[in-house]
């Protein structure tokens, strides 16, 4: 099935008001930022029917990545995905008898071609059990093309996927647009194989290793309509800075984990729709919060909750104290139309506080007073589902303004987690918010 990504159908009414805050490193120009009053278009969200069944299958999503145009510095080395085969390692949440999978050329520049995909239960280094190897097709066929701005899932395909099941997906490419669709943060290495695809056996000494993922977007597993999944919704914290590559240990996978190990919220999937750099309003990497929140969170199959956790790559930017102001204000009417939209698609909304971040690059005692502001409306405006305290979670209890330094990511950074502290917010977050 392909999806013709339409234009947003929520018709944002802007008025205009001046700022004075940049994202340093990014395009450093003067601009005018967007108080944001909207509409949304209610025939595209349908009314739930409360009296459908339980046993009714449905599709969740299980895994999936925020996707962007890959930036130059992420791009495949030489030779290339072009004609040529390349491996992928992904981490699922909750397991399932069918799945399917979704793929994205939706920032690409022309059309793409896969020649063919295979999904396995991979081992160490992508080494896959062999038994398990399960040829896709897309309605029928093992190739299929996507047009600029496309995505498409495949046909629907048995598979016993466990829970927290790797997986390796292997894909043959044709051409291939010169913007690639993908994410750079995946924290998972891939395999570029230069030549034909592994044969059995092979222990990977000529591949081309790569820690980035392209044009894979989503794996979804028919469950019963009693299940549900959480979108995190986030920066370059919830992407996982900090943590171990290969380890699948964010903050996002340490919920899974600690999901999985409860009875009643043990068909619960995660969704990690991070992008490290990313700003809600300008800026930064990746398409904005604003504009991706359509794609990432409303149009993921079977979501029930969402944590909002974003917001600190804005205050970043602020110049001074009267940008800061006006960031923070600016923050708390994106959330507002966050909430509403996730509302109206009956979907719980918990806000995050933002951590703390003196002694990191980012600091300054404005910014740090924007932030205070933000973090006093999350917990207080009775807007949010609930409240996940981050804040007060990580911060150093001598000085409520920085984060605890052995929870920190080292080098002084005092702005992401470290592996440690990814497992402290994972454990942090009550489980019984998703029951």
């Amino acid at each position: 099935m392909i999806l013709h990504l339409p234009p947003l159908t929520i018709e944002y009414k802007l008025a205009i008001m001046t700022k004075r805050y940049q994202t340093p490193g990014i395009l450093h120009i003067g601009w005018t930022t967007l108080l944001l009053l909207y509409c949304i278009s209610v025939s595209a969200y349908p009314a739930v029917d409360k009296h459908e069944s339980d046993n009714k299958p449905k599709w969740v999503g299980t895994w999936g990545t925020a996707v962007m145009a890959i930036a130059p510095n992420d791009i495949p080395p030489k030779p290339g995905i072009a004609h040529h085969v390349l491996r992928q390692i992904v981490c699922v949440s909750i397991g399932g008898d069918k799945l399917r999978l979704k793929f994205s050329n939706k920032f690409g520049n022309s059309q793409l071609t896969i020649r063919s995909v295979n999904i396995a239960v991979a081992k160490d280094s992508g080494v896959i059990e062999d038994s398990t190897i399960s040829l896709l097709t897309f309605n029928g066929q093992q190739d299929v093309t996507l047009q600029p701005g496309t995505e498409i899932y495949s046909d629907p395909r048995s598979f016993g996927l466990k829970p927290r099941a790797r997986i390796a997906i292997t894909i043959s490419f044709g051409e291939v647009p010169s913007i690639l669709t993908g994410h750079g943060g995946s924290r998972t290495t891939s395999y570029l194989f230069a030549d034909n695809a592994p044969q059995p056996g092979d222990h990977f000494r000529n591949a081309i290793r790569i820690d980035h993922w392209y044009i894979i977007a989503g794996i979804e597993v028919e469950a019963k309509n009693s299940t549900g999944s959480v979108v995190v919704f986030g920066d370059s914290i919830t992407d996982g800075r900090g943590s171990g590559t290969n380890k699948q240990n964010r903050w996002p996978d340490i919920l899974s984990e600690n999901l999985l190990k409860d009875p009643v919220t043990s068909k619960v999937g995660v969704i990690n729709m991070g992008i490290g750099g990313n700003s809600i309003l300008k800026g930064g990497l990746g398409p904005t919060g604003l504009q991706r929140f359509e794609h990432d969170v409303l149009d993921q199959e079977g979501v029930r909750w969402l944590i909002l956790a974003e917001g600190i790559n804005d205050l970043g930017g602020a110049q001074d104290s009267l940008a800061a102001d006006d960031v923070a204000k600016d923050l708390i009417a994106a959330y507002q139309q966050f909430i509403d939209l996730a509302h109206a698609k009956g979907i719980k909304v918990y806000g995050a506080t933002i951590m703390p971040f003196k002694k990191s690059f980012y600091y300054e005692r404005y910014k740090n007073s924007a932030r205070i502001k933000v973090n006093e409306w999350i917990r207080n405006s009775n807007l949010f589902d609930a409240v996940i305290d981050f804040d007060q979670l990580m911060r150093d209890p001598s000085d409520k303004d920085v984060l605890q330094y052995e929870m920190q990511s080292g080098a002084n950074d005092f702005l992401h987690p470290n592996e440690l502290g990814y497992r402290f917010i994972g454990n942090g977050i009550s489980l019984s918010l998703f029951k």
